[in-house]
């Protein structure tokens, strides 16, 4: 293997590992590093040698391994966000994931759908269907992430379904940083759930 070849998979992996274990990587994470052609077959090289993973079309992940399970599966988020930072899409969890992630259900959802201002897709990380459903910019542009991922809980929860005990959880499943914050992203919200962000950023 030539020096710049051995070069460009050192630089890549090196990269890789000071992100951990938990991030997916797409070719457009090293393109300072070389030609795409060069990424790409510095990719390939490392996956058939059992360095790296591939997940996906395109997408990249440094194995986990558990010593009594073995190999771990990467989470969808990652694979998400890996998506969309490629894409220079804004996304945010929506529906069962989105209160399943705030304690709301205990639903867990065996399609995952994103919201996101990028192009509607779907794709498969081993069984599981990750959904990506174009919506408008103002649904996705909230000054903090954690607003997002309560207005689509809440939504898909249904206004007769949110009680105090509803807003109790919520107050102790998020950081106070977040909720301190939420009545930034009261104008991106209907009406009762910018109600229920006063609610929560006065404790």
């Amino acid at each position: 293997m030539g020096k710049h070849i051995q070069s460009i998979d050192r630089r890549i992996l090196a990269r890789i590992r000071a992100q951990g274990k938990a991030r997916v990587f797409t070719p457009a994470d090293f393109l300072d590093l070389g030609t795409r052609a060069a990424v790409d077959q510095a990719l390939s090289r490392n996956t058939r040698a059992g360095i790296l993973r591939k997940v996906g079309r395109g997408l990249y992940d440094l194995p986990r391994n558990h010593p009594l399970f073995g190999r771990l599966s990467t989470t969808t988020d990652a694979v998400a966000k890996a998506v969309a930072k490629r894409d220079k899409a804004t996304l945010h969890t929506s529906g069962a994931h989105a209160a399943n992630i705030l304690g709301l259900s205990d639903q867990v959802p065996m399609k995952l759908v994103y919201l996101t201002d990028g192009r509607k897709r779907q794709i498969q990380v081993g069984k599981s269907p990750i959904i990506f459903k174009h919506t408008t910019a103002r649904t996705v542009k909230t000054k903090n992430p954690a607003s997002a991922l309560v207005i689509q809980a809440l939504r898909w929860l249904g206004r007769k379904h949110v009680d105090d005990d509803t807003i109790a959880r919520l107050r102790r499943n998020l950081k106070p940083a977040d909720r301190a914050t939420l009545v930034q992203d009261a104008p991106q919200a209907p009406g009762w759930i910018a109600d229920i962000f006063h609610r929560l950023a006065k404790d």
